[in-house]
């Protein structure tokens, strides 16, 4: 069976980290939507350009714009067996597109979709923001605070420099949560009355939130 997973919760929450590690646990392709768009910007796309101009005031990419990135990747032969969706939907109106986007590309399968929330504390959402660095090579991610390199500023496994996102600084970072739970938040009420949306403790460690993470997708 077609397995469809999408995943809510504010900026830092451990998404990335957790959902990349269930693409493999699964064998589905893990897709970022931040990573699709930050593509299109590195191009310099026309995209990217106005995706760009969006991202740098916190604010989110329209949904059009994102609508058509999505259902191309969608619609690859790599998700005939489902996808694990990162970073989309993040409005009623983009998860209403996605809706659409899955009519089109499922056909008559047999598919089994599930929102999963991660609910966190923002303070602790804060300092994994400000604190975060990734590698430019293998995209792993680390945390000054709680999950540094082994050596400061270098990736352990590629012995590259880690960078900051030029968008990772606590202004940037309230902006984002203002954002998110002004648009973003109400998609929780939206999956919740479909009966499809699971909410998981996002506090703890990593390991923590993997144990929670497959105790949903198992069920």
């Amino acid at each position: 069976m077609k397995k469809e997973l999408i995943f809510l919760g504010p900026p830092a929450c451990g998404k990335g980290t957790q959902t990349n590690r269930l693409s493999e646990y699964l064998g589905l392709p893990h897709i970022d939507t931040g990573s699709l768009l930050r593509a299109e910007i590195a191009k310099e796309t026309e995209e990217g350009i106005i995706a760009k101009s969006f991202i740098d005031k916190g604010q989110l990419v329209p949904v059009d714009l994102v609508g058509k990135i999505i259902a191309k990747k969608l619609q690859g032969a790599e998700c005939t067996k489902g996808y694990v969706l990162d970073g989309y939907p993040r409005s009623l109106e983009q998860a209403q597109k996605l809706e659409e986007i899955n009519s089109s590309v499922d056909g008559e399968n047999q598919v089994t979709f599930k929102a999963i929330y991660f609910d966190i504390d923002t303070q602790i959402l804060l300092e994994r923001i400000i604190y975060r660095q990734s590698c430019p090579v293998c995209g792993e991610i680390y945390n000054k605070k709680f999950k540094p390199s082994k050596v400061e500023n270098v990736c352990d496994k590629c012995n590259v420099e880690l960078k900051t996102r030029n968008d990772d600084n606590e202004e940037i970072a309230k902006k984002r949560f203002e954002t998110y739970f002004e648009q973003t938040a109400p998609l929780v009420k939206f999956y919740e009355d479909k009966g499809v949306l699971y909410k998981i403790d996002a506090n703890g460690s990593i390991e923590e939130v993997w144990e929670r993470l497959l105790e949903v997708i198992n069920a």
